[in-house]
């Protein structure tokens, strides 16, 4: 299993680091989890800061609110790298996680460098 960071989101701007892996297995790949109260400004900075270092990011959201929020971010995430030439794309999908021992369906929205 790869290492890499997943950073909850919110209002409030905590990070939380946990592992996990890439969605092919073979490149670390930072996760962000976007909830409703998450400021899409805030979320677009680290999506920008991701992108930049690591060229990808993936954004995991439930629920229309969170997936609201996050879409607003990756929106201006494109305007902060642009401004440096740097053209990002997104590819959503679907994916289950368990939530206290719960299964629910996440979107997971991978942003990529163009």
């Amino acid at each position: 299993m790869d290492t890499q960071y997943t950073h909850d989101v919110f209002a409030t701007n905590t990070i939380q680091t946990q592992q996990a892996t890439s969605p092919n297995g073979t490149d670390a790949v930072e996760v962000l989890k976007v909830s409703t109260r998450s400021r899409p400004s805030a979320v677009a900075g680290a999506i920008a800061g991701v992108v930049r270092d690591h060229r990808s990011a993936e954004i995991q959201t439930i629920g229309a609110g969170a997936t609201s929020q996050a879409i607003k971010a990756i929106a201006i995430a494109h305007t902060y790298l642009a401004a440096e030439q740097i053209e990002i794309v997104c590819i959503p999908s679907f994916m289950d996680v368990i939530i206290e021992n719960e299964e629910r369906t996440a979107m997971r929205l991978m942003v990529f460098r163009r």
